[in-house]
């Protein structure tokens, strides 16, 4: 497990607005070449270095620029690619309760991962610390996968993402309670309850949650 991220940053990025509130914080998926792990692929993706010569995929997308704030690899490692204060361009065509254009007004943080296999223990464990430290510094309400914000064109972080083990670990980290309610609607979905008094709880069934 790191302690210590790494920072590389991304010139993919642009200023917010002064009095706009982060309120959403959104996991991605990400793997290239896709569903291998481990290589430079995504650091270069995200700093506009992605050589369409090494692998066919690139050649279709080496283009593009796009970053994330923060990537997290299999073994926990965190890198950081752009400022919390600053939006980075993650989100693409989306909306969240009615409003469009997620990148203005949340935080991303890719995964190294894929829709067809599990994550790892080390990844659950430094998402939720950074998830934890972001909650402490901005007024997130939701946290949310890039499937919901652009269903139907997205589908990361996918299946194999376990929204109930990341409401565990966070449950019994003793993360903000800001956190805890932040996640509430993900982890109702995978039978976790979470309320202001009790923080979560489970297995819960979802018949026996409090109205």
């Amino acid at each position: 497990m790191f302690n210590t991220p790494r920072l590389r940053v991304s010139p993919n990025a642009d200023s917010r607005s002064a009095d706009e509130r982060i309120t959403l914080v959104v996991i991605h998926a990400i793997s290239l070449p896709p569903d291998r792990f481990g290589g430079p692929g995504v650091e270069q993706l995200f700093t506009n270095t992605l050589d369409p010569s090494e692998h066919p995929y690139y050649a279709a997308i080496h283009h593009l620029r796009v970053s994330a704030h923060f990537f997290i690899r299999r073994d926990g490692e965190r890198i950081d690619f752009v400022s919390p204060d600053l939006r980075a361009w993650h989100a693409g065509v989306s909306q969240w309760k009615g409003r469009e254009r997620c990148n203005d007004f949340s935080i991303g943080i890719e995964l190294e991962g894929c829709d067809t296999l599990p994550f790892e223990p080390a990844q659950y464990l430094s998402l939720a610390a950074l998830l934890d430290e972001i909650c402490v510094r901005f007024p997130v309400t939701d946290v949310v996968g890039h499937s919901d914000i652009a269903p139907g064109r997205k589908t990361d972080p996918g299946p194999y993402f376990d929204w109930h083990r990341l409401g565990q670990i966070v449950a019994e980290s003793g993360a903000s309670e800001r956190l805890l309610v932040a996640l509430a609607w993900k982890c109702g979905q995978a039978g976790l309850v979470c309320d202001a008094q009790d923080k979560m709880r489970w297995p819960f069934p979802l018949a026996q949650r409090p109205g």
